[in-house]
């Protein structure tokens, strides 16, 4: 099985940074596509970007310019370095990964547990 570790949450102020961290572990895995949710109180899980194994990158309207996704292959690890943050931005945020399970050769999904994120005005 693959599990996800997310890191970097925490309390910001309006304007700051934080970088999150996600690091994959298992065993006989390939990493695929990995992708970076948010969930704010009493609303959906949405998209905030996501990145193929290759590095091409999708990032959500609301975060274009402030927010960069990215990742390690060779740590099995992805990171979102987010930048000018707003209260909007205070959410849950979700790390998700697919991944090549390599004795079956299925394709799987997996979630992290969440990481708090707080933005102060």
């Amino acid at each position: 099985q693959v599990q996800l570790v997310e890191s970097g949450g925490g309390l910001v102020q309006a304007g700051g940074s934080l970088r999150l961290s996600c690091a994959a572990s298992g065993n006989s895995f390939r990493l695929n596509a990995m992708a970076w949710y948010r969930q704010a109180p009493g609303k959906q899980r949405d998209l905030v970007a996501s990145i193929t194994r290759t590095g091409t990158t999708n990032t959500a309207d609301s975060v274009k310019g402030r927010f960069t996704i990215s990742r390690d292959n060779a740590k099995n690890t992805v990171y979102l370095q987010m930048n000018s943050l707003k209260p909007e931005d205070t959410a849950v945020y979700y790390c998700n990964a697919a991944f090549l399970f390599l004795p079956t050769f299925k394709n799987l999904e997996v979630w992290g547990q969440g990481t708090l994120v707080t933005v102060s005005s």
